[in-house]
């Protein structure tokens, strides 16, 4: 069986770029196609040996710095549909915006792992009123007015490129519900992984502070917990990067402190003796709630999205109603952290694991190629 990856792109590191190497684990020696990719992500594929094949985007001006807006202009689908999968067997898809439209002949299936149908195309209402624009930011109110026709046409182009796929897998029910109301299509739940192999039999003991582990984009809603805890003296320390940064720093008291990007032993060091992990995303599944967990820590998690199908209220977490400072102020002043049992937020973590991602996606992905193989 000849398969080929595709990926959306290789800029941030991240759960869905967890994913990606990890689905190239499962096939080693399968190339590995994506839009664009980082100075930093090349050499990463270099060193794992793998196969990377960007797009004609490599090559624009300022791809750098201006990747993500040349979306409105159909080079991503252009980008996508430009790869020729002649002599596959099979093609994974990982995908939350582009990567899904790849084109494909009768003989090839395609299989896509969505983590999450485009929400610039189909939440474009709160993802324009979050969205922080980076380099563009000046251009912030004119966004909505100019990009609502290319939008439109994205869409169009992004239900009608899910109608190619054979076969859908989910990140969570979350993400099944939004691909059954947008794409009209079935999908198989394989729930994503996290980094847990050491955390469960390696926890300390309760810190005074909470932590939010996220990259700062505006739509993430970081505020509400830098507000929130600002006005409560409670100490919070941020990680992560982004382009919320400054807004954020702006308004935070000393009780809150920034790290930015850290290593991945500086930020088990943190959670590991923190008191709990603030999630205030709406998210299709959420890593990060998942190895707080592991480490034994509850999570207070804005009640939306994949947190749903992870935290346990009143046994690994609590969950606030409204993505408001006031609503999880009320939460916070409420917590009391001996109320949750670590080892029972170590054992809900337990079924998130990598053996168990890659485990069902190997399975599922056989199990659809010798279907196909059977027909003939």
């Amino acid at each position: 069986m000849k398969v080929a990856i595709v990926c959306d792109d290789l800029v941030q590191s991240g759960g869905q770029e967890r994913l990606v190497m990890a689905v190239c684990e499962i096939w080693p020696g399968a190339p590995l196609y994506t839009a664009y990719a980082s100075k930093n992500w090349i050499n990463i594929c270099q060193q794992k040996k793998i196969d990377l094949r960007a797009s004609f985007m490599q090559k624009l001006p300022l791809i750098e710095k201006l990747y993500r807006y040349y979306s409105p202009f159909m080079l991503h689908p252009l980008a996508f549909e430009s790869f020729d999968f002649s002599g596959y067997d099979v093609v994974v898809s990982i995908s939350s915006r582009f990567a899904h439209g790849v084109l494909t002949k009768p003989g090839t299936i395609h299989v896509c792992y969505m983590n999450s149908p485009g929400r610039m195309f189909w939440e474009a209402s709160s993802y324009f009123d979050s969205e922080s624009y980076g380099v563009l930011k000046t251009f912030k109110k004119f966004a909505r007015p100019i990009l609502s026709v290319p939008l439109s046409y994205l869409r169009l182009w992004d239900r009608t490129a899910a109608q190619k796929v054979d076969y859908f897998m989910a990140n969570s029910r979350n993400a099944q519900r939004k691909i059954a109301k947008y794409y009209k299509r079935d999908s198989l739940v394989v729930y994503p992984f996290a980094d847990i192999k050491d955390e469960m039999s390696d926890k300390c003991g309760v810190g005074n502070y909470f932590m939010v582990i996220t990259r700062l984009q505006a739509w993430k809603r970081v505020d509400t917990a830098v507000e929130a805890c600002t006005k409560l003296n409670v100490p919070l320390k941020v990680i992560g990067e982004g382009p919320d940064l400054e807004r954020l720093r702006g308004m935070a008291g000393p009780s809150i402190e920034f790290f930015g990007y850290v290593s991945d032993v500086r930020k088990k060091e943190l959670l590991r003796c923190a008191t709990a992990l603030i999630n205030t995303q709406k998210e299709d599944f959420g890593i990060v709630p998942v190895e707080a967990m592991a480490f034994g820590k509850p999570v207070i998690a804005y009640g939306q999205g994949g947190v749903l199908e992870t935290v346990i209220p009143g046994m690994t977490g609590e969950f606030y109603n409204e993505q408001t400072a006031g609503s999880l102020s009320e939460v916070l002043q409420k917590f009391d952290r001996v109320r949750y049992n670590s080892d029972v937020c170590s054992f809900t973590a337990r079924k998130f694991t990598k053996n168990n991602f890659t485990g069902r996606v190997k399975e599922f992905v056989n199990e659809v190629y010798l279907k196909s193989i059977s027909a003939l």
